[in-house]
């Protein structure tokens, strides 16, 4: 009971004191709390996200694009979308000992971004005229490397340029030789010398005059 009573008189006596220790201890605890958290917020790695407006290959999925003419290996390709001219022709083998060097060097960028569904065409020599530049369509079937004016001719082309056609091998290069003289490029169609599917990836690649 005394020492009871002496702590109940102690703490009446210095009671101001008592609360100032209190409040020293309790803001001591405050600030190293706060200092802790600081230090770990400190600590956090600084992430910095740079956008961008290109897609990756792997965002903008794929591309076909078919590669004719004077290439190693004519054919269809599947390429990343973004791809180039050249990302197209060095699938294809790179270019063939018959192909116009001088023409390619002049009038084709090879840094052209591909579109889904075009054809790359590589002349060969002596095969366009001197100063014809390519032009380059707004249509499914773009082809890049071959001009209007330079239609392959079905009445006149010989068995090497009607097989640079999509889905035209030597047997329908024959074939269309053998049915000649063509009034109109739909008589592939009306002769059934080829298919509809290869007639409409064609149609506008091919002439009769």
């Amino acid at each position: 009971m005394d020492a009871t009573f002496d702590f109940r008189q102690a703490f009446e006596e210095h009671k101001a004191r008592f609360l100032l220790v209190f409040l020293g201890l309790f803001l001591i605890g405050v600030g190293a709390l706060s200092l802790v958290v600081l230090t770990f917020q400190r600590s956090e790695p600084q992430i910095e996200v740079i956008s961008s407006s290109r897609p990756s290959p792997a965002e903008g999925g794929e591309i076909v694009v078919d590669v004719a003419g004077a290439v190693e290996k004519p054919g269809v390709y599947r390429l990343a979308s973004g791809a180039r001219v050249n990302d197209a022709l060095l699938v294809a083998g790179g270019i063939s000992a018959e192909a116009d060097r001088e023409w390619l060097t002049k009038y084709i960028n090879l840094a052209q971004i591909l579109s889904d569904g075009i054809k790359v065409y590589i002349p060969r020599v002596g095969e366009i005229s001197e100063g014809t530049a390519p032009v380059l369509g707004k249509t499914d079937s773009e082809v890049i490397g071959l001009t209007q004016e330079h239609k392959i001719n079905l009445n006149t082309a010989s068995v090497s340029e009607l097989d640079s056609l999509w889905g035209i091998g030597e047997t329908r290069a024959q074939t269309i030789i053998g049915n000649r003289p063509y009034s109109s490029v739909e008589e592939l169609l009306e002769k059934r010398i080829v298919p509809s599917n290869v007639f409409e990836r064609i149609k506008d690649e091919v002439s009769v005059q």
